[in-house]
């Protein structure tokens, strides 16, 4: 028995490799083959290519590869064709998997697709496509299977993986005091009186160079002022990488208060488990905040014809994984011109001085952190298995 599966990035390769485990305990003598990365392959599975080869070719180079990304397709169709797939799992990429899962589909062979598309929000008429090309669509969140069940698609809601690696139930006070303890930060005599001396907001501008140019000034600028008024405020600010880090680094150099901040190589995890408050760019680490029972601010900043292109295109009320999963607003979200100084330092004041907002907001992510813990490995296996 051959089950076919495509993952064309790291964060695939991770739910690629537990879905393998999780249906081995439904088919011992099944192979895996196909493309995937060393999560995968250290599970037994078959790639035929390397899985950096879909990465580049599917975001940094698409028109210039376009040739060996036509002939992998073709060689993925050929195989699992000649071999009689029972089904074939395309995780994430859909850019390539629904293409390759609508030419499968043709041929006869089972399709699901594992992490929907965000049809909800840039490609809603993307889910007309989904409907010819997809037997099955695992999704990672509620609202993602409301949308299919409108559209009469089958799918079922998994869950997330990040839900099942944290505990909901965590006390939160003595986690951040731990965290500050791990990297340093925490004054003498802070975990033997449970009482934070320093309070710390972690700043996270995004991981693209264009990202921290747009919103790292005014993060700062942000935090200068609140500064002002609170002088036990600390910021630290976990650099996605060395590039990340020497640019945030160079528009921190000159501060008059520089000693407030505190630049870290990465632990980003670590740097918001530290924190009480979250100012960070839209993106999925809004979600990680949401399990740590962080409250946040969430800004974004584009260019201007990607904004207007964005503006006409996006169809949902909201940007944040907070927001949408609550089905209201939340956190702040602010965008564009209302991401400016006065803006974010106006709600970082109005969070850290309403303790009570924070414990209800706590309350509220635990709530929606345990509709998403639903042991996602083992329930996308269930699915398949029903599939079939």
């Amino acid at each position: 028995m051959l089950i076919g599966m495509v993952a064309g990035e790291a964060s695939g390769d991770i739910l690629g490799a537990g879905l393998i485990r999780a249906l081995r305990k439904h088919y011992p003598e099944a192979r895996f083959a196909g493309v995937g990365g060393p999560r995968m392959l250290a599970e037994g599975f078959e790639s035929i290519t390397p899985m950096e080869r879909l990465s580049v070719m599917g975001f940094v180079e698409p028109l210039g590869r376009l040739p060996e990304l036509l002939k992998l397709k073709k060689d993925l169709v050929s195989l699992f064709q000649r071999e009689s797939a029972a089904v074939f799992v395309g995780i994430d990429s859909p850019g390539f998997n629904l293409r390759l899962e609508q030419n499968l589909h043709d041929v006869g062979i089972l399709t699901t697709h594992y992490v929907s598309p965000s049809v909800w929000a840039w490609g809603q008429k993307r889910i007309f496509k989904v409907a010819k090309a997809v037997d099955l669509m695992l999704t990672l969140f509620p609202f993602e299977q409301e949308i299919y069940d409108k559209h009469n698609i089958r799918s079922v809601c998994v869950g997330h993986p990040l839900a099942d690696d944290h505990d909901p139930d965590v006390d939160v006070l003595t986690q951040r005091l731990a965290a500050q303890s791990a990297l340093s930060l925490a004054a003498p005599g802070n975990a033997a009186e449970q009482t934070p001396l320093l309070r710390y907001i972690c700043l996270m501008p995004g991981s693209r160079g264009d990202e921290v140019k747009r919103l790292m000034p005014v993060f700062l600028a942000a935090a200068q002022r609140c500064l002002q008024d609170d002088a036990s405020l600390r910021f630290v600010i976990p650099a996605a990488n060395e590039a990340r880090k020497l640019q945030i680094e160079a528009l921190l150099a000159g501060l008059d208060l520089r000693h407030c901040f505190t630049v870290l190589d990465g632990q980003s995890h670590a740097a918001m488990q530290a924190s009480e408050l979250i100012v960070m760019a839209s993106g999925t680490a809004t979600l990680e905040a949401l399990l740590l029972q962080r409250p946040m601010i969430v800004a974004y900043k584009m260019s201007w014809g990607t904004w207007q292109l964005a503006r006409r295109l996006v169809k949902v009320p909201y940007i944040s994984l907070p927001n949408l999963l609550a089905g209201e607003e939340l956190v702040p979200e602010l965008l564009q011109d209302e991401a400016s100084e006065a803006r974010i330092a106006q709600e970082m004041s109005k969070a850290l001085a309403s303790p009570a907002r924070q414990q209800e907001l706590q309350a509220r992510f635990r709530d929606i952190h345990k509709t998403l813990r639903r042991d996602a490995d083992t329930s996308a296996a269930q699915a398949i298995a029903e599939l079939l």
